[in-house]
């Protein structure tokens, strides 16, 4: 996807005279106050554990690093894969996705939905009020089409709100490309942080994971003096080289056999030509079970996850149920918009522990103090 072939930004500006169309949209995503924000979100550890945890924002930083690789290898345009994989995460709520799934309950049981790629592009478009001349980034048609289309297909009858992102044709390569690199970055380094909190049974991941057990025992064959902590760092060093290979192998292979030579054959193409071959899918989908069977569901990252989500419900219901509880920008766009979309904004803006913080200042306010957030 060439810059200069963008179908533009909603308020057209002059071009930059030594920066591409996509690598001011990635300035200004950088500089964004929900990237930043990203950095006090939590991934899927708390920094209970270790210090040296993933979160939001170094879990973007290691997306961006491989979807720059990706695209360099297929000759992609890598300016705009670096925008797309920094704004991938920018929607989500604190608490990852048991907070999203919490906030869109919520949110359907008064008619409507959360969804973290929609309130990302609700950040861009409308939240990040930095410019004299236009509310949101204004960032390009692409990246705008790509936070949304990234990871699914939106169909145009359930989502009217949608229609100028073209929901019957494939979005670019570089978007496709996302949510492959997105899972390649998060199945590994989960791994690795869940050695780090020492909830990893090696043995049982060797024993579920054929083919991690194969790369780890290759290496330990190699090097058998060699600490057990390195040779586990070697593993998933390969684990992730061998995945990204084959995202670049295939992708280059399917669109070569389909003769596509532009963007709008991609586009027009039935189905999405990015992604993994049969058999690397079923390696990926058995790393995926382990994680989730054996780490997510782990009793002491649910015992975090459950009483976070809890506190986040109950401060839903508590600005929903009381008027002047949120500050005042909050309570006077609620008088313009339903208030539980408005509730919703505000808390999926929040991280974590600003959010918990606002739990026991409600909690104080019960007791007869301000719940007015200091």
């Amino acid at each position: 996807m060439r810059a200069e072939q963008s179908r533009g930004r909603r308020y057209p500006e002059p071009p930059h005279p030594y920066r591409s169309a996509y690598a001011r949209d990635r300035d200004r995503i950088i500089h964004s106050r929900a990237f930043r924000r990203l950095e006090a979100k939590t991934q899927v550890f708390t920094t209970r554990y270790s210090d040296h945890f993933r979160n939001r924002l170094t879990h973007t930083l290691e997306v961006a690093q491989i979807a720059r690789t990706v695209a360099a290898a297929l000759g992609l345009n890598t300016e705009l894969v670096e925008a797309l994989a920094l704004v991938h995460d920018i929607g989500h709520p604190p608490f990852g996705h048991a907070g999203e799934r919490k906030l869109d309950e919520l949110m359907r049981a008064r008619g409507g939905s959360f969804n973290h790629n929609l309130h990302a592009l609700r950040i861009v478009e409308q939240f990040e009020q930095r410019y004299l001349d236009f509310p949101g980034l204004n960032l390009t048609f692409e990246v705008r089409e790509g936070i949304i289309k990234h990871s699914r297909d939106y169909s145009a009858a359930e989502f009217p709100q949608l229609a100028e992102y073209l929901l019957d044709l494939r979005p670019p390569l570089e978007a496709q490309l996302i949510d492959w690199v997105d899972e390649i970055a998060y199945n590994t380094a989960d791994l690795d942080d869940a050695l780090e909190a020492e909830l990893l049974d090696l043995n049982l991941l060797c024993e579920e994971v054929p083919f991690f057990e194969e790369i780890h025992r290759k290496i330990t064959t190699e090097h058998p003096a060699a600490r057990q902590k390195l040779v586990f760092n070697e593993t998933l060093r390969q684990v992730l080289n061998f995945f990204v290979s084959d995202l670049v192998f295939l992708t280059r292979a399917r669109v070569q056999s389909s003769d596509i030579s532009s963007v709008e054959g991609i586009r027009s193409y039935p189905i999405r030509l990015a992604g993994f071959s049969e058999s690397i899918a079923g390696n990926n989908s058995e790393l995926k079970r382990f994680l989730f069977k054996h780490i997510y569901d782990h009793p002491a990252i649910a015992e975090d996850r459950d009483r976070s989500v809890k506190c986040l419900e109950e401060l839903f219901i508590y600005y929903l149920d009381g008027e002047g509880s949120m500050p005042v920008t909050y309570e006077e766009l609620a008088q313009l918009e339903p208030r539980h979309v408005i509730v919703c904004d505000y808390i999926a803006g929040m991280t974590d522990q600003f959010l918990l913080r606002q739990h026991e200042h409600f909690g104080d306010a019960g007791h007869g103090e301000s719940a007015t957030p200091r």
